[in-house]
């Protein structure tokens, strides 16, 4: 056992939810259920729903595995009820869980620590009313929700026509839209735990783009891992996600995102609450780095804390 998690105090695992994510979540939460049952803990499942806090209360919850992705999970609302419940979570806190989810926020943070990163400008309804956004990085660009994930709304637009209807599409999603630009190279993903990288995963979408067909279609994505990257251009993105995960002020295990476009890398956004299915990317890289599956698991819910 790491940390001071006594096996038989109960740890409820927050899976599903209320969010677009929801499918995904309850595989992540099904995966790490099994894994805390197998390390032995008195760990039960509960789908986070409205009736939470008295779920939390009736089955007696010493701590709380979060394993909710999308918003009510992963952009701070239920870390700052398990504050004021007190009860240890994994994971980041309110403050850096929000700041995350928020990928306008996120890029302004970025740029005011003069951390690489595309191009953007923020858009609303009332910006469509006015007509076409005048600040627009030059086509291509990628249109995205800016607080959804799994690639929930996002579309790559290459000529002018598309922009009003993908601008359409990420406002069904939320009331501010992300307008980024496209960076046509190399995606890659660098996990990080405790405040030190994992080995890099490159991912190589059938199509070129990462969208949620890419991502969720068996055979459409190709990982290489580690990535085939020269080995300073390796460092220094282990170094700059590292710098990521400490300007957003995250705790236990985040992934970030990066494109690279001639030796030169452009970071996307965090996630702070990643997939952990067992064919996730985050456990893919801790397994590279010789740490197992139920490994990861334990070494997550040892950070478990409050007041992050």
């Amino acid at each position: 056992m790491i940390g001071d998690t006594p096996r038989e105090k109960p740890i409820a695992v927050l899976m599903g939810g209320l969010s677009a994510e929801r499918d995904v979540s309850l595989r992540t939460g099904e995966a790490v259920l099994q894994s805390l049952k197998r390390l032995g803990y008195a760990a039960f499942a509960i789908d986070a729903g409205r009736d939470l806090p008295s779920r939390l209360t009736w089955q007696q919850a010493s701590k709380v595995f979060i394993a909710l992705h999308g918003r009510y999970g992963e952009d701070g609302t239920v870390q700052g009820l398990l504050e004021i419940m007190q009860l240890p979570y994994t994971g980041s806190g309110v403050l850096a869980s929000s700041m995350a989810m928020d990928k306008v926020v996120t890029k302004k943070l970025l740029v005011y620590h003069n951390q690489p990163t595309p191009a953007f400008v923020e858009c609303t309804a009332a910006d469509l009313v006015q007509g076409p956004l005048a600040e627009c990085p030059p086509l291509p660009v990628v249109v995205k929700p800016a607080r959804e994930g799994s690639t929930i709304g996002i579309s790559l637009v290459r000529k002018e026509e598309e922009l009003q209807p993908a601008l359409e599409e990420a406002l069904r999603h939320d009331e501010l839209v992300l307008v980024e630009q496209f960076i046509a190279g190399r995606e890659v993903t660098v996990g990080v735990l405790d405040g030190e990288a994992l080995p890099i995963i490159e991912v190589v979408p059938e199509g070129g783009f990462y969208d949620y067909q890419a991502k969720y279609t068996a055979g459409r994505t190709e990982y290489l891992l580690p990535a085939p990257l020269e080995s300073e251009l390796y460092a220094n993105l282990q170094q700059a996600a590292v710098e990521v995960f400490n300007i957003l002020g995250c705790s236990g295990a985040a992934r970030i995102d990066f494109m690279i476009r001639d030796d030169k890398f452009f970071c996307l956004e965090a996630n702070t609450i990643p997939g952990m299915t067992e064919t996730s990317l985050l456990p893919k890289a801790a397994a590279a780095a010789g740490i197992s599956f139920d490994q990861l698991v334990e070494r997550i819910l040892a950070g478990a804390g409050i007041n992050k």
